[in-house]
């Protein structure tokens, strides 16, 4: 296997002009000068480029792979280059890393973290399990790797109610860390002892009821594609109970059924719930169709580190390589295995 340090040395016309600035790198401008550059110097490392739904348009247009983590990650395992370029936040890089162990995984910018990742720590969900010995550990994926590796069974925001509904209705479970995915998921399947972790995305927090109700109002005839970790899932159910919008118009979707529901869509306007990255991938799916964030200042800070100076950076540099302890990778992967068991795990987060 090769690593980081042992691939070819690169250099690029355009590395000169890579800055640090506000805690990202910067300098660059994603022309097709450094598209180009981009593409010669992945092929040089024997890399492929995967890239988030919820990254800036230019680093999924260069990117070989469009996609949720999961999704990624299992595309990773299935490449036959060496190298994995990861456009995406920290915990993304570890399970692409949990499923190749054997190729080197990169990602631009190892401070991208991650707000939901974050909410929980493996001391807290080891108190957590002790306090409900027998319970099941159902982890959503956007978890790290020390949180998949104390987990029974991690599931998708697309296949979470199918993953619960797997396990015997007398089973307590502990399900994290999105209170907002978990509510939803309760909701659905009844489930009296599930308990919920209070962890949740910054981002999808922050697209609120209130918010959704407005622009509802505004646009009557659009339909609604809400993302289960938003606050305002809740509210999108509510709407359609109230008649206030048809019911069949409001769809909790993971991202990829986004994707799915846009491709089939006859609406011509379609207001969407979650991290604006989306709305690329979306409109490219169906152009005809006017897609509107419900929030337009939900952007991940996380995610907007991965900038096309930090993309170039990474593939001059071979930085930052991902590693993840050999132990906790296997433990973490029979977690994720379980959960592709189930059922496909369909559009991931």
């Amino acid at each position: 296997m090769t690593t980081a340090a042992s691939l070819p040395e690169t250099s690029s016309p355009l590395y000169d002009r890579v800055v640090e600035m506000g805690g990202h790198y910067a300098g660059v401008e994603p022309d097709t000068e450094w598209f180009a550059e981009v593409k010669r110097l992945a092929v040089l490392r024997n890399a492929t480029i995967l890239a988030h739904n919820y990254e800036v348009p230019a680093i999924q247009d260069v990117a070989d792979f469009v996609g949720d983590s999961l999704a990624l990650s299992r595309i990773a395992a299935e490449v036959t280059t060496d190298t994995i370029v990861f456009c995406g936040v920290h915990f993304m890089a570890e399970t692409a890393k949990i499923l190749s162990p054997e190729k080197t995984v990169l990602i631009p910018d190892q401070r991208a973290g991650c707000s939901l990742a974050d909410s929980i720590k493996a001391v807290e969900l080891a108190e957590w399990k002790a306090e409900h010995p027998g319970a099941a550990v159902v982890s959503y994926v956007n978890t790290t790797a020390e949180i998949k590796a104390l987990t029974d069974i991690c599931c998708t925001s697309s296949n979470a109610v199918e993953v619960v509904e797997s396990i015997p209705a007398d089973r307590e479970i502990l399900f994290l860390p999105d209170q907002f995915l978990g509510a939803h998921v309760k909701r659905v399947t009844g489930r009296q002892n599930l308990h919920i972790w209070a962890g949740e995305c910054h981002v999808h927090a922050g697209i609120n009821g209130d918010e959704l109700a407005k622009q509802a109002l505004d646009h009557p005839d659009a339909e609604l594609y809400v993302h289960p970790e938003c606050g305002c899932a809740t509210s999108a159910l509510y709407l359609a109970g109230e008649g206030a919008v048809p019911p069949e118009r409001v769809k909790i979707l993971s991202t990829g059924g986004m994707l799915d529901a846009a491709r089939a869509t006859g609406a011509k306007e379609v207001l969407v719930a979650t991290e604006i990255g989306m709305l690329h991938q979306l409109r490219r799916a169906a152009p005809s169709v006017d897609f509107r964030a419900v929030n337009d200042r939900a952007s991940c800070r996380y995610m907007k580190m991965i900038t096309p100076a930090a993309l170039l950076r990474c593939l001059v540099e071979g930085r930052d390589e991902v590693f993840v302890d050999d132990d906790m990778a296997a433990a973490g992967r029979v977690a994720v295995e379980r959960m592709i068991g189930i059922g496909q795990p369909g559009g991931g987060e």
